[in-house]
């Protein structure tokens, strides 16, 4: 949802309910045999049901689906079973509670989880869960997306990121299919892929031994325009034979003007007559003048297959969300859905562990079996190496010249690295009192340094100039209060399968985790010191595991 919202379409502007039926019956006598209802948000509609009970009826339309951001699914899924859906497509852009209610703008990812399991339990199979992939927000959890197909019939459908009007799209933003699958490839290197439907719109891959599948809608970087079946209804009657194309019919005006069938087909016949072989491509869709995803795919979708007569032709839905900045990487949701559990409340909200007010502690990953208690606020020893680490005459990011240089990893085995660094802040006693009582203005300082320190260790190789990028695996970021001595203690820990270490996308981590908590305290009190940022352990690589003692 852009920031700013969306200018709501006025009631007398949308098609009313016998208008779409109208339409459809049109459509589907002319060859089409499904019919996708999508949005916008189609649940909202008080006639929805009946909109798909009376869609059964029609002769010929084999397929009934719906496409959703979930929040309503639950309560209504069974009702729309019963009046004839018959497919699935949920939106979800991130597995992350806080993330999503920064996308969406509203609360309600426990609501989409709910309905995804009410779906998987009333037997649709499978359930498609559209994620639209951007850098810098959400491509660091494909892996997370990935692992819910080991044990629930998904099929997890990642979209490259498509420009639309007030998206703000980049093409650096833009990651593409290949590199996607390059992602999953590295943890899965047994992931086959499926043969391809005839007019589908995504390729599909299948991890042996997993129930569910991942599929990669690739409309940027390898366009389907020649095999694409796909055409699209506005919420307010505009026809769009192209999902990028700026050209638009109005039906509506025509059915209201008395139109006959015969006319409103010629119309149409013209319509996809003059759409093109294919889209103009990335770079000259993003300074063409559209409308906003949400408020192309307003109502309904119609899909014929093989091409009937009108040989109409059109992309299947998609829910493409406004590009913001936003963080943090979820390990969580894995856990609980693998268990068959639906998040009550926002698992980032508040988890008070231990057995009283004082102790605040935020964790990453609920499930860790570590002690509650991240560090010792003990004195502790030096470090010492816990197996082989042969000193180095050299730098290793120096050249025989003095100057720097990147290491060449190339020749190194991928291995296992786990790394885990630590820091403290120091708060005083009022800045303490406010963050562990959750009062300061700007808000819970413990979630904000969690996610800050998630974002930060995925942005290492940027933030400092000579670090290989890194696909991690995994992070945590574990935040205790230590009332003794009016602190935050941080705990990172990160985890990759690679060629090199990521000692320093922990430390980065702990690090910006610390510096977001000076920044959401700072206005209370500037006598804050952050210390003690070290390297706790690493293990992995050729130089040998390292652990503080």
């Amino acid at each position: 949802m852009p920031e700013e919202g969306v200018p709501l379409t006025p009631k007398a502007d949308l098609l009313t309910t016998e208008e779409i039926l109208t339409l459809a019956r049109l459509f589907v006598k002319e060859g089409v045999d499904k019919i996708r209802l999508t949005g916008g948000e189609p649940l909202i509609r008080p006639d929805v049901v009946n909109i798909v009970a009376q869609l059964r009826q029609l002769e010929g339309l084999r397929t009934i689906g719906i496409t959703t951001n979930g929040i309503n699914l639950a309560r209504l899924l069974p009702q729309l079973q019963k009046a004839g859906l018959s497919a699935i497509n949920i939106s979800l852009d991130t597995l992350v509670p806080a993330k999503f209610e920064f996308i969406v703008r509203r609360k309600g990812f426990h609501k989409v989880m709910e309905g995804i399991h009410k779906a998987i339990e009333l037997g649709y199979s499978p359930v498609k869960v559209n994620c639209v992939v951007m850098r810098g927000l959400n491509e660091d959890e494909l892996l997370d997306f990935v692992a819910l197909t080991k044990g629930l019939p998904l099929d997890v459908r990642f979209i490259e990121y498509m420009p639309f009007d007030g998206n703000k799209w980049n093409f650096k933003k833009m990651v593409s299919y290949k590199e996607m699958l390059d992602t999953l490839r590295q943890r899965w290197p047994e992931l086959e892929k499926l043969p391809e439907e005839e007019s589908s719109t995504a390729k599909a891959f299948k991890i042996p031994g997993f129930q569910g599948q991942v599929s990669f809608i690739t409309s940027m970087s390898e366009h389907f325009c020649g095999t694409c079946n796909r055409l699209r209804i506005t919420a307010d009657g505009n026809l769009k034979v192209c999902l990028f194309g700026n050209s638009e019919v109005s039906l509506r005006d025509h059915l209201r003007a008395g139109a006959s069938e015969e006319e409103l087909l010629s119309i149409i016949g013209t319509a996809v007559g003059r759409k093109k072989r294919q889209h103009a491509g990335m770079f000259n869709i993003s300074q063409m003048k559209n409308r906003p995803m949400i408020l192309i795919e307003l109502f309904l979708t119609l899909q014929d297959s093989p091409p009937a007569v009108l040989s109409i032709s059109f992309r299947d839905s998609l829910h493409v969300q406004g590009l913001r900045h936003r963080v943090s990487r979820s390990h969580q949701m894995v856990t609980l859905w693998e268990g068959g559990g639906v998040p009550q409340t926002p698992l980032l909200a508040q988890w008070w562990l231990g057995a009283g007010l004082p102790q605040r502690h935020y964790s990453s990953h609920p499930d860790s079996d570590a002690n509650p208690k991240c560090l010792s606020p003990e004195p502790q020893a030096p470090a010492t190496p816990s197996g082989p680490l042969p000193a180095s005459g050299q730098l290793t990011h120096v050249d025989t010249e003095g100057r720097a240089a990147m290491v060449d990893v190339g020749g190194k085995p991928d291995t296992e690295r786990v790394a885990v660094a630590s820091a403290v802040v120091l708060l005083g006693p009022v800045a303490f009192r406010l963050v562990q009582e959750n009062q300061l203005k700007k808000g819970d300082a413990l979630v904000v340094a969690q996610l800050a320190g998630v974002q930060a260790a995925k942005l290492t190789s940027q933030l400092i100039p000579l670090c290989h990028h890194v696909a991690l695996s995994h992070v945590q970021v574990r935040l205790e209060l230590d009332s003794a001595r009016q602190a935050v203690v941080i705990e990172a820990s990160c985890r990759a399968r690679g060629p090199t270490g990521v000692e320093m996308e922990a430390l980065t981590s702990a690090a910006v985790a610390a510096l977001t908590l000076y920044d959401m305290c700072k206005a209370v009190s500037r006598d804050i010191v952050l210390e003690e940022i070290k390297l706790i352990s690493k293990t992995g690589g050729q130089r040998g595991d390292f652990r503080r003692t």
